[in-house]
């Protein structure tokens, strides 16, 4: 049996992921001016898919476009990190449970821990623990809830890089991960729930007190 061959992603593409990669490993710091003409002799590539590379990173939130200073990296501060936290305090949870009245499958879950256990580097540790967070509230059954929690997703992953530059506590949210799913799969929507939301209140408040910044 003969199977298509896998999609070679497109010049923006390759773009967005190295520079996205690239943010989340501190290779490109927050607050760093990221300019075209550099990037694209970095990566090889003309100017135009560096430009919607950068339009796409700006909509997620990982870079800002300023009239005066240009793109830069997002900087990240005790502000910006309990913003984002704030939301998915409010929202994560309540998806959560509905996605398990909704009996949603959760292997997905599972394996982004694995993915999670192996990583290489921070960058990828964090986007696959923003894909168990996804996991867990994808099925919740209101698309607009999915996307609302999806537009801070690489926000979300760019805030647990920075904090775990200053204090690596990806062991313990590693942790406390397993114990989410593991009432998940239990079963215990409830119990579930509340773990979550502890984890996402203890990560903020332990990596940003508030008036502080890293």
């Amino acid at each position: 049996m003969a199977f298509a061959p896998s999609p070679i992603p497109s010049r923006t593409q390759f773009v967005l992921e190295a520079v996205k990669h690239s943010i989340l490993t501190g290779d490109l710091s927050p607050g760093q001016a990221l300019v075209e003409t550099e990037l694209a002799a970095r990566f090889g590539v003309s100017k135009t898919p560096v430009r919607e590379a950068l339009k796409t990173l700006a909509g997620t939130g990982l870079v800002v476009m300023s009239q005066f200073k240009g793109v830069t990296v997002r900087a990240v501060d005790a502000a910006m990190a309990h913003e984002v936290y704030d939301v998915r305090l409010l929202l994560e949870p309540e998806a959560l449970r509905r996605s398990l009245a909704r009996r949603a499958p959760l292997d997905g879950a599972r394996d982004a821990l694995v993915r999670a256990d192996a990583a290489v580097d921070r960058a990828e540790r964090s986007l696959a623990n923003r894909k168990f967070h996804r996991e867990l509230y994808v099925s919740c059954g209101n698309p607009l809830l999915v996307r609302m929690l999806d537009e801070i997703r690489d926000q979300a992953a760019l805030v647990s890089t920075v904090a775990w530059a200053a204090q690596p506590s990806w062991e313990r949210e590693a942790g406390e991960h397993r114990e989410i799913l593991r009432l998940a799969r239990a079963g215990d929507a409830a119990g579930a729930a509340l773990a979550l939301h502890d984890h996402i209140t203890s990560f903020v408040r332990r990596a940003f007190p508030e008036g502080e910044h890293l």
